[in-house]
């Protein structure tokens, strides 16, 4: 590859003029290639497209940085340095995971010829199922990457399903067989036994000291299909993944199926004032919405940006066609050329959220910005759906759909960081399904839940979300796991052994069907605490299943506080009452008279605390007299207290909701 120079590019508007009827420029520094590669070189046969899919802390980063030393895309440095170079957000280095897909094209020489290999780096986290899913439809090949010391886990199962099922070349890679505790042979059996792989065609390696990647570099090209594609064909383009530039719009990231696609030229000549000799070129139609857009710009990521004037059949490339709304990027989409009509692609599944919560600014003034911020990191995660609300206690908000309770917390983590966001993010719900005689209707947020009085009368059912989870566990704590699940109102589990082995290395998949509910709460981190750490879990969607449950109010001083509803089970209504009612007599500030703290089902009170009231002592200057005369005192401080609660409202400052809700999501 050439050396990345700095230049300064020099952008003209041609929208507006400036004084005199000037063009605007602006100037922007990037990173760019002095000359562009010449990518009609690059044929269907020197080009392969491949993903990297694996369990979450198996090593699938580090692996990735290794190809990109070997074929020269970035600078090798010494062992270690070079840490995670596609990761870029801040909340994927300092938690160590990917949570948002990059794409990285990379070009090598193979006995003589220069190949393009485009690497399509995928999350390892269940919650981020639909980034893989969106990152296997460009490619044509997979690298399964397992580690040698804690072997295939739960995640690792599904994400190979998933691969399968588009019809992937997958290589199997044994990563990490430097470590002490690594068993490559035993492993490697495993991956026989689980996924029916020939054990001769598992590539053995070690992507941190880069031991055999160069053999993984080889298979790529070996055994990885070319694509297939045309220059003859009318131009077709898969629409895989977008993100936001804050001045060229919404950039989208593509694959080109047949056709080529050229960039848009623009000769700009200033002759006295006036612009001109501006050349077209391409124009395309989305399949989806049926608009029309110019390609401004084209390139590759290398893993910066480099431009280019064409894409070519099988390549992967971004474009920037002055999209403004990131609606309009629909991912899935198909694009083709004005005038040519085209078979649009199957596309996607769309992303279907999970996990509900409420996320309200700290200071309610700054709400206008908190949405802006929120729209434009959804342009980034389009899996992200928004939708406003209020609320009479934190004023007004939005309520978000997330994949899981981990993309909730990274998107919190996320509107902090990059938009320095001071918020309040309510606990986690899950949309449950209201069935009435006459109607279905889907409830995520518990303030819109009927109360027992309405469902006794209106409501036929109430369904909650359920879904099938597998979680792999060392047989020693496989009783805890029984346990646990059983505890957390699981079904029809089953389980099988996944190697033979003796002691700790017999390792056991269970499988059961749990309410999404009760895994959104500590499920998660009760199975880690209770396998030490050695179980890994998944889940799929499973529909919906009639249910118990209940809408529980909080009351303060007899008035409810919408804010901190409760959709819970009936089976559980107690222990919640109680336990909240406790937490919230602690971080509720004390009132000049006693309030009472109460956990409500409908007009049935679960459980109580009262508030103890501040005591001024107005008996404090009354010197001798008889018994009565302060009696008398006490009973109008007594009176005056109950005609301050009569009227009076409880009003939680900012601090104590922040501290309920943060207790509330854990």
């Amino acid at each position: 590859m050439a050396m990345l120079i700095q230049w300064c590019r020099v952008s003209v508007c041609f929208n507006s003029l400036g004084p005199g009827g000037r063009a605007c420029f602006s100037t922007s520094r990037r990173w760019c290639a002095p000359k562009p590669l010449a990518m009609e070189d690059f044929t269907c046969d020197l080009i392969r497209n491949f993903s990297i899919i694996a369990h979450i802390d198996h090593g699938k980063s580090t692996l990735a940085d290794r190809l990109l030393e070997l074929t020269g895309t970035i600078k090798k440095k010494e062992v270690g340095k070079n840490e995670q170079v596609l990761d870029k957000l801040k909340v994927e280095r300092e938690r160590g995971i990917t949570v948002k897909a990059q794409t990285a094209s990379m070009v090598h020489n193979f006995g003589g010829k220069q190949h393009i290999l485009n690497l399509i780096d995928t999350p390892g986290h269940v919650d981020f199922a639909w980034e893989v899913s969106r990152s296997l439809a460009a490619c044509q090949g997979a690298l399964l990457l397992v580690d040698a010391s804690q072997g295939v886990q739960a995640q690792t199962i599904s994400v190979f399903h998933v691969a399968q099922e588009r019809g992937l070349k997958i290589i199997p890679v044994l990563n990490k067989i430097d470590l002490p505790a690594a068993q490559p042979e035993r492993i490697a059996a495993q991956m026989q036994s689980t996924f029916g792989i020939d054990p001769a065609d598992i590539i053995q390696i070690s992507a941190k000291t880069g031991r055999g990647v160069d053999q993984v570099l080889q298979a790529i090209v070996d055994r990885i299909p070319p694509p297939n594609g045309t220059t003859t064909r009318p131009l077709k383009a898969f629409l895989f993944d977008s993100m936001y530039d804050r001045y060229r719009g919404v950039i989208s990231l593509v694959a080109i199926q047949d056709g080529i696609l050229k960039k848009v030229r623009y000769s700009v000549d200033l002759v006295i004032h006036h612009l001109v000799s501006i050349i077209s070129g391409d124009r395309i139609v989305s399949c989806h919405t049926n608009k029309k857009y110019e390609i401004t710009d084209i390139g590759i990521l290398n893993p910066e940006e480099i431009p280019v004037t064409s894409l070519h059949p099988g390549q992967v490339g971004f474009i920037a066609c002055n999209m403004k709304e990131s609606s309009e990027a629909h991912i899935g989409d198909t694009l083709h050329r004005v005038g040519s009509a085209v078979d649009p692609m199957p596309g996607f599944k769309p992303a279907k959220a999970m996990v509900y919560a409420g996320i309200f600014p700290i200071d309610t003034s700054d709400f206008p910005k908190l949405e802006e911020s929120i729209k434009r990191l959804a342009l980034t995660d389009r899996s992200v759906t928004i939708q406003r609300e209020s609320s009479t206690a934190l004023g007004q908000g939005c309520r978000l759909g997330f994949l899981g309770t981990l993309h909730m917390d990274v998107f919190r983590q996320r509107l902090e960081d990059e938009h320095d966001a001071n918020i309040i993010i309510t606990a986690p719900t899950v949309p449950y399904k209201i069935v009435y005689r006459d109607r279905e209707v889907y409830v995520s947020n518990p303030t819109e839940f009927p109360d027992a009085i309405e469902a006794a009368s209106k409501v036929k059912e109430v369904q909650e979300p359920i879904v099938k989870a597998s979680i792999i566990v060392p047989e020693e704590y496989f009783g805890d796991m029984m346990d646990l699940c059983f505890s957390h109102r699981a079904e029809e589990l089953e389980h099988k052994y996944l190697d033979a082995g003796t002691g700790t290395e017999s390792r056991i998949m269970l499988n059961c069907v749990i309410p999404l509910s009760e895994i959104v709460t500590d499920f998660f981190d009760q199975l880690k605490s209770r396998s030490s750490g050695f179980a890994s879990f998944d889940y799929e969607e499973a529909g919906y299943k009639s249910s118990n449950l209940a809408k529980m109010m909080f009351l303060l001083n007899g008035k409810p506080v919408d804010a901190l509803a409760l959709i819970v089970h009936r089976s559980h209504e107690d222990a919640i009452g109680k336990l909240w009612v406790k937490k919230l007599v602690k971080v509720i500030p004390r009132q000049m008279y006693e309030v009472p703290i109460q956990a409500a089902v409908g007009k049935k009170i679960i459980a109580r605390e009262t508030l103890s009231a501040y005591r001024a002592d107005v008996t404090a200057g009354l010197y001798g007299g008889h018994v009565e005369r302060k009696m008398k005192v006490l009973e109008r401080q007594k009176e005056g207290k109950a005609r301050m609660k009569r009227m009076g409202t409880v009003d939680i400052d900012k601090d104590a909701f922040v501290e309920i809700m943060r207790s509330k999501s854990k």
